[in-house]
Order: C-alpha cells, then sequence, then structure tokens
C-alpha cells in the first residue's frame, strides 16, 4: 500500500476531525470522544505506513505537492505538502507512539469528570504535530508550530484548579512564544530575501541551490552571512521547543500535566518538533560550512548549546526526587544529545535517536504514570519503594526503558543511536568538547535511572500508597509491553553493520555498513562509562535501599552542597526571576505610570481643551451670532408690521389722507409765498 503525496494532508486532518467531535461531544459521551481519537490516530499510522512505502521508494526524491492558498495582489500565497524518508519516518513514528498514549490515556483518565474534552485536545496536538511534518512551507509549518504550542498550554494546564499547573501552563506557552519570536523574524527575513517560503519548488524552494546560493553570498552585520544569521533566528524556535539551554526552565514543570501529556510532550510531539525543524531546514543550517571568513557558523552554535544542555539535564536528573521530573531532566539532556548531533554534521544520527528515544521515553513516562495511578497519585521516589513485587509488568518494562536510555549494549535501541552521535562528535573537526560532554552525559544517564529504579521498585515500601499499590489494568501495561518491544528492535534498523535506517534518511537505496567494533576505542570507553554509572548508582541505592522516606540521600550527606545546587536546578529559576522576572515586573509598573500618569492625563487635557472649545463656540455662536441675528430680525419684524398697519385697504381713508395732505400742501405754499 502506498499513499500519493495529494493525500498526505489525510494523515494531519484525521485528528483534527476527532478533535472537532470531541469539542462537541457532551460529559457523558466518553466513549465516543476516545474512540473517534484512538480510531483517527490508528488510521492515520496506516496512512503514514503507506506513505513511508512511497518515500522509500524514491528515498533521495523530495515529493512535493504545492497550491495557491490565496491570491495576494498580483501573486499567489503557496502551501504545500512534502513527502520523503524524513517526515515519513517522523510520521509512523507520532502516529505509532500516539496511538499507544491515547489507549493507555483511557484507562489513566478513566476517572476524570473532563474525559472528552483530553482527548479533544490530545487529537488537537497530534493533529498539529502531523501538520508540522507534512508541510513544505515554512509558513504551514509555522502555523502548526504555534497550534502544537496552544495544545501544549490547554494539556499541561488540564488540571487548572490546581495552580502550579495553571503556572506551568502560562511558563510553558510563553517561555517557547520567546523563542518564536525569533523563528517569526527568522521567516519574514527569509521571504524577503528569496520571495519564498516553499522548502521546495522545483528548484526555486528556499532549501534548494538557487536560494541557498543567494542567502550565502549575502552578508550581514560583522561579516555573517545572510543564510547563517536566518538559521540562527530559526534555530531560536527550537531552542523554545526543544527546551535547549537558556529557554530549558519550562519542561520539568510541563509534569504538572496529566502523565500521557508528559508522555506525548517529551516522547512524540512537541519536544521533538525543534530537532525536526533544523533537520528539515539542514541545508540552510549548513549553507555556511565551507565559508572561511565567515566569524561563526551556525552548526557550531547548535553544538555549543546541544553540548551544554545535553550535561545539564543529566546532572539536574542527579537530584530530583519527583519520578517525572527525573524523567523530564533526561529529555532536556536526550536533546541535547540530538542537537550537538546536528551541530557536528550528522542530522541523521539526530534522527535515529530522536526516532529511539520517542519509543523509550514514551515507555519510561508511562510506566511511570502506571507507577503513579496504582501508588494513589505518589509521585516522590522517596515515599515509593518495594513495588518490583507487585507490579511485575510496570518493572520489567520501565527496566527495559532504563537500559535503553542508559545505553547498556548491546540489545538495546538507545545504544546504538547514542554511540551513532559519539562517534560523529568524535568525528567534528572543529572541537572535541562536545564530545566530552557526551561521554560525561553518558555516566550521568546510567547513574540517575539507575537511582530512579532502585528508588522506585527496591527496598521495601516507605509510605501507605506504595503498600497499597498493585499492577494496573490491562489497557495500560499492553502499550508499555508493545514500547518495551520496539524499544529493543528499533536499534537493529540502525546499527553499524546495517545502517538501513541511516541510509533511507541520506536517500541511498543500498545499505553500506562498517564493521561494530570500528572506533573500538570510543565504543568501549562508552560501555566502561554506562557501566560506572549503573554500578556507582546500584551501590549507592540498590544494595543499601532507603530505610525511609526522611532519610537522607547518599549523595545528600556526602556532598550537601553540590546536592542542594542540583537539586535547585542551578538557580535558573530563581536567577530568570531576579533578573528578567524583575525587569519584566518593572517595564509592566513604568507602562502603568507612563499610562496613568503622562498618557491618561494628556488624554484628559485634550478632553478639557476640546470641552472649553465647544463651551466657547456654543456662547459664540448662542449670543453672539444667533443673538444679533435675532434682534435684526425683531428690529425689521416690527417695521414691517407698523407698515402692514397702515395699510387697511379702504378707499375712503386712502382719499381722506390724501386730502389732508394737499391741505397741508397749500398751506406751505401759501405760507412759503407770503413771506
Amino acid at each position: 500500500m502506498s499513499l500519493p503525496v495529494q493525500l498526505l494532508w489525510l494523515i494531519p486532518a484525521l485528528p483534527l476531525l476527532a478533535a472537532g467531535i470531541g469539542s462537541l461531544t457532551p460529559r457523558s459521551g466518553r466513549g465516543l470522544a476516545s474512540g473517534a481519537a484512538i480510531v483517527a490516530m490508528a488510521i492515520s499510522f496506516l496512512l503514514s505506513c503507506g506513505a513511508l512505502a512511497t518515500a522509500l521508494a524514491q528515498p533521495a526524491a523530495h515529493l512535493v505537492h504545492n497550491f495557491a492558498w490565496f491570491d495576494l495582489g498580483g501573486s499567489a500565497v503557496r502551501l504545500g505538502w512534502l513527502l520523503d524518508p524524513l517526515t515519513a519516518f517522523m510520521c509512523v513514528m507520532v502516529t505509532f507512539v500516539g496511538t499507544l498514549i491515547f489507549i493507555f490515556s483511557t484507562g489513566y483518565l478513566h476517572e476524570d469528570a473532563n474525559f472528552t474534552r483530553f482527548f479533544c485536545f490530545l487529537s488537537l496536538f497530534a493533529a498539529a504535530m502531523l501538520g508540522l511534518l507534512v508541510a513544505n512551507s515554512l509558513l504551514l509549518l509555522f502555523i502548526c508550530w504555534e497550534l502544537v504550542g496552544l495544545a501544549s498550554y490547554l494539556l499541561i494546564g488540564f488540571w487548572f484548579h490546581k495552580p502550579s499547573a495553571a503556572a506551568a501552563a502560562k511558563k510553558a506557552f510563553i517561555t517557547t512564544r520567546i523563542g518564536d519570536l525569533g523563528l517569526l523574524l527568522g521567516m519574514l527575513w527569509l521571504y524577503d530575501s528569496t520571495g519564498s517560503l516553499l522548502f521546495y519548488d522545483g528548484g526555486q524552494g528556499v532549501l534548494e541551490a538557487t536560494a541557498l546560493g543567494g542567502l550565502v553570498a549575502q552578508t550581514t552585520i560583522g561579516g555573517l552571512a545572510v543564510s547563517t544569521a536566518i538559521g540562527l533566528l530559526i534555530f531560536c524556535g527550537a531552542i523554545g521547543k526543544s527546551g535547549q539551554f537558556p529557554l530549558h526552565v519550562w519542561l520539568p514543570d510541563a509534569m504538572e500535566g496529566p502523565t500521557p501529556v508528559s508522555a506525548l510532550i517529551h516522547a512524540a510531539t512537541m519536544v521533538a518538533a525543534g530537532v525536526f525543524l533544523v533537520a528539515r531546514v539542514y541545508p540552510l543550517m549548513s549553507a555556511d560550512q565551507g565559508l572561511a571568513h565567515v566569524p561563526v557558523h551556525a552548526l557550531t552554535v547548535v553544538a555549543a548549546i546541544g553540548a551544554i544542555t545535553a550535561l545539564l539535564g543529566a546532572l539536574i536528573a542527579v537530584a530530583q526526587s519527583d519520578i517525572k521530573r527525573v524523567l523530564a531532566f533526561s529529555t532536556v539532556s536526550q536533546l541535547g544529545y540530538m542537537m550537538l548531533a546536528l551541530g557536528v554534521g550528522s542530522w541523521v544520527a539526530a534522527i535515529f535517536h530522536l526516532l529511539t528515544h520517542a519509543f523509550f521515553k514514551a515507555l519510561l513516562f508511562l510506566g511511570s504514570g502506571s507507577v503513579i495511578h496504582a501508588a494513589h497519585h505518589e509521585q516522590d521516589i522517596r515515599r515509593l519503594g518495594g513495588l518490583r513485587g507487585p507490579m511485575r509488568a510496570t518493572f520489567a518494562t520501565f527496566a527495559i526503558g532504563m537500559m535503553a536510555l542508559a545505553g547498556v549494549p548491546f540489545l538495546f535501541s538507545g545504544f546504538w543511536s547514542k554511540e551513532a552521535i559519539l562517534h560523529a562528535a568524535h568525528n567534528w573537526d572543529v572541537s572535541h568538547l562536545p564530545l566530552y560532554a557526551g561521554l560525561a552525559a553518558v555516566v550521568l544517564t546510567a547513574f540517575y535511572m539507575t537511582r530512579l529504579v532502585a528508588e522506585t521498585f527496591f527496598g521495601s515500601p516507605r509510605s501507605e500508597e506504595a503498600s497499597h499499590a498493585h499492577e494496573n489494568s490491562a489497557v495500560m501495561t499492553v502499550p508499555l509491553i508493545l514500547l518495551a518491544v520496539c524499544a529493543v528492535l528499533l536499534g537493529f534498523l540502525g546499527t553499524p553493520a546495517y545502517p538501513w535506517l541511516q541510509a533511507r534518511l541520506e536517500g541511498h537505496t543500498e545499505v553500506h555498513g562498517h564493521p561494530i567494533f570500528e572506533g573500538a576505542g570510543l565504543l568501549m570507553l562508552s560501555i566502561v562509562l554506562v557501566a560506572v554509572g549503573i554500578g556507582s548508582g546500584w551501590a549507592l541505592y540498590g544494595r543499601r535501599p532507603r530505610a525511609n522516606a526522611n532519610a537522607l540521600d547518599p549523595i545528600e550527606g556526602r556532598l550537601p552542597g553540590l546536592f542542594a545546587v542540583l537539586r535547585a536546578r542551578f538557580g535558573f529559576d530563581e536567577l530568570y526571576a531576579a533578573t528578567v522576572g524583575r525587569l519584566n515586573t518593572a517595564m509592566a509598573a513604568l507602562s502603568d505610570g507612563l499610562d496613568r500618569y503622562v498618557w491618561d492625563a494628556a488624554v484628559r487635557f485634550l478632553a478639557a481643551l476640546g470641552e472649553f472649545g465647544g463651551v466657547v463656540n456654543r456662547e459664540a455662536d448662542e449670543d453672539v451670532l444667533n443673538g444679533g441675528f435675532d434682534a435684526t430680525n425683531d428690529r425689521l419684524r416690527g417695521t414691517a408690521r407698523s407698515y402692514s398697519a397702515a395699510q387697511t385697504g379702504g378707499a375712503h381713508g386712502y382719499l381722506r389722507t390724501v386730502a389732508v395732505g394737499f391741505v397741508l400742501l397749500v398751506l406751505i405754499v401759501m405760507l412759503g409765498g407770503g413771506v
């Protein structure tokens, strides 16, 4: 079965239709809302498989279908769909993982009063992410990008009656908007420079040679190539969405939403969008690589941000006690790995890790949800413990996810994708600092994941909630089992001996492998670091389990200052509150003062001036103009009245007047003559 590119829009359209159905479904229609969402995602998965078959038939081609959205003057705004192996693999991952998360949600949110609204938001989230993946236009991608942000706001704050959830939703929305502003500016600059936002358009797209050549040839401030400047602005959007330093602070707080939301955000949708965006515009990001005179290259910045984030997230995860926050900072770290891979020139390794990470991170978050649901919503690992016996299926699948994330060789998918990134960093001729950061994160990842498993599942229950925990129903455990199988098998699609996935992503039909132990020194070092991390984690937390919930953490007992700094997340939230937050508050106060005492006073003065002018105008009109005109009229009217009184119309009266006048005239003449 294959899916032509002209029908690619059906993949996001079906979840969008399910969201519409959910929005119109009353609270009593729980089965309709969840059923529509799950069926829509399942059909989208089948369509994505068809799209993958179409893409793999021509892996080197960028199949597009462009169309006019609306006319704008003498031109038209054009959008389009794009199908290539990158799009197809991402769509298959999002729909498959999303379907399992949707199924898991029916059990996890079974008692929630807003069950139908939850599935409406989930479907909108999935539809926006899928629309982003199939877009052949940066404008369409940006529209779906913002819809992803909206859906995440609605889902993180789903339990809006909790002040912490409402605050986390606002924090996520505002923080990601900061990065999105950079993306918007980059998009506008790109359109101004090329006259298009289509990625591929018969040689005229912004990712094709003609446009890229023009962007590289232009320079801006400091000799920076325009392609570099636009690429860095677009990367700002990826920093926000994918929780990279310094905009990583929203991602851990997103745990305030229901656990399936956390799984969807951290595995298949929102955070994956940033990595996908950089991979999609990779020709633009790498266009300046051959320019020696450029002061900084876009990919060098990406590598630096990725390395810092990978190490930072892993360090903070070591000291967290909330089961979901440990996994959240783990996601921050793993996304840093992906950005590191993009920066050192291997977008294929980044996407390979993105795909494997989606499965084992969804597994870990849903596994944590299973624990939380069974332990009556207890999330503090210090108050758990002893769950290995009563929750065997959850423990087994969670352990598989832990080993995949830690990079246990050679069975688990995370090992192969992580090694691909480390080898790409080793081969980067600019610097080995990203490699060292990646290696440090390897041992830390193995350590904190061992700590998490030991504290949660081993020892004895340390709270009433943990002592009464039991395994959940099949609707929650079956998705865990399927994800665990994928967390093992998916890695074998990209082993060095047979890198089938990488070859298809690069557009090759033939697979050329090399011996697994090529670069054996780095491989063995990585394996040793994983062993050190797991061994030290087990020695501190597994061999001597915590006696009670109030017992001191082993690291806190030995290094209290360092542990406090890590637990406080290096104080980034407090730092932002003391700087950006206070500046924002001061600017708000200044704006309020200007509005109240300057602009409002000016408006009131102008209003009073207008009122005074109106009074003067009224007085001049009524007393001077109207009064003088009325007086003149009155005098004319009196004169006319007197004159009209003399006009009686009687002939005798007129003759009498004439006679009197004649007599007077004779008298005057006679008197005058006598004189």
